[in-house]
């Protein structure tokens, strides 16, 4: 695996490469069996599958969560390694945002709801980071999850309305064996919220209606964020302590 910690030797290795089908997987690191799948769907589809580690500090909303944030470099190295990844970018926030944040990309209906209701300027940097880097990485096909739904979404159609020659794969939701989904924020449950965790997804399945979700989380202890119904998914956003938790299914 190829490793690159600057935009220029990139560019450089890049630009032979024109016509080989190129795979990319953004990631913010801690990687667990969710990017694993990602990588393993990018590696079967393209000759040469890219991967990126930013820790993307401008979506944060709140300092102490980015500060939490786990890295994780040495595992995250071994792994990409492991599943045999061709090449890593390691950019520098101050190559990425050289212009100090100046430019960015905003939608104005989707990115207002659900996530970004609670988290304003979330979606504004999650848009932003992510244009700038599928620009420079210039893949054939890029891969998103499935559990990061509203995210998966306005990505595909930021990708039409700018006429980005990339394709999104949106790849399942990776889940525990008690199906929990998959994040790298489930590490900071204690063990009481860990089993508190579990009822989220098995709440989504079975529950009739957005509202029934709503009451039978808050009565198991979940501080609600929403539980919305969007077209043919139910997502739910929830708080055990100070780890929020996302989650959706299909309706």
């Amino acid at each position: 695996m190829k490793t690159f910690r600057t935009i220029k030797s990139w560019r450089e290795f890049r630009e032979p490469m024109r016509h080989k089908p190129i795979g990319f997987v953004p990631t913010m690191g801690a990687l667990h069996p969710g990017h694993v799948s990602l990588l393993e769907t990018s590696l079967a589809e393209n000759a040469f599958t890219v991967v990126s580690i930013f820790v993307n500090q401008q979506q944060f909303d709140q300092d102490h969560d980015f500060q939490q944030y786990p890295t994780t470099l040495q595992s995250d190295i071994r792994q990409l390694e492991q599943v045999g990844v061709d090449a890593l970018l390691l950019p520098d926030a101050s190559e990425v945002y050289a212009d100090s944040y100046r430019f960015t990309v905003r939608e104005h209906e989707f990115s207002k709801q659900l996530c970004g209701a609670h988290r304003p300027g979330h979606f504004e940097a999650v848009l932003t980071i992510v244009m700038r880097l599928l620009n420079l990485v210039r893949p054939d096909n890029a891969y998103f999850g499935e559990k990061d739904y509203q995210q998966l979404q306005l990505v595909r159609d930021m990708v039409t309305a700018f006429f980005m020659p990339v394709n999104i794969v949106a790849c399942p939701t990776v889940r525990e064996s008690d199906g929990l989904a998959m994040s790298s924020r489930n590490g900071q449950l204690n063990e009481q919220q860990r089993k508190q965790a579990v009822a989220l997804y098995a709440t989504l399945q079975q529950s009739k209606s957005a509202q029934e979700v709503n009451e039978l989380l808050v009565a198991l202890g979940f501080e609600i964020d929403y539980v919305k119904d969007v077209a043919n998914r139910r997502l739910v956003a929830a708080r055990l302590g100070n780890t929020r938790l996302i989650d959706n299914v299909r309706i």
